[in-house]
């Protein structure tokens, strides 16, 4: 038995329409079902749930979503999410081209062109403290 990827994600949020704004426009999602309390959206392989929740609380730590771009596509995306008025949270120091932006709702979120793969490479050429890899 093993999990076999991930299914969904699911955010919750204080306004629906402002989140579906957001992830539609900005960032280019695509609506595949709405209701009274939420959305189902498509971001590439992702199927992501918006949901109602008054709740709502930014987390202090670097927990956060890395959405994928190609490098081509990063530029005129992490210009769109700054034009849009998101507020960014970290500076990138890893490998490959990233933006750390904030969501409507203060989801912390990565715009990032790369993948496991480089960021692999990357760990090869510049070890982080204490660092092992698993070869295979």
């Amino acid at each position: 038995m093993t999990v076999t990827g991930l299914n969904h994600v699911t955010l919750a949020v204080r306004a629906l329409e402002r989140s579906l704004r957001f992830y539609v426009e900005v960032l280019g999602a695509r609506r595949r079902a709405r209701w009274a309390r939420g959305a189902y959206l498509e971001l590439g392989s992702l199927w992501l749930c918006l949901e109602l929740d008054p709740r709502v609380a930014p987390r202090a730590d670097d927990s956060h979503l890395a959405l994928s771009t190609s490098a081509a596509a990063f530029p005129p995306l992490a210009a769109a999410i700054v034009a849009s008025g998101a507020a960014l949270w970290k500076e990138n120091r890893s490998e490959g081209a990233s933006l750390y932006f904030l969501d409507p709702d203060g989801h912390k979120l990565e715009l990032h062109a790369g993948d496991l793969r480089t960021r692999l490479e990357a760990c090869r050429a510049r070890p982080y403290e204490e660092q092992e890899l698993d070869e295979g």
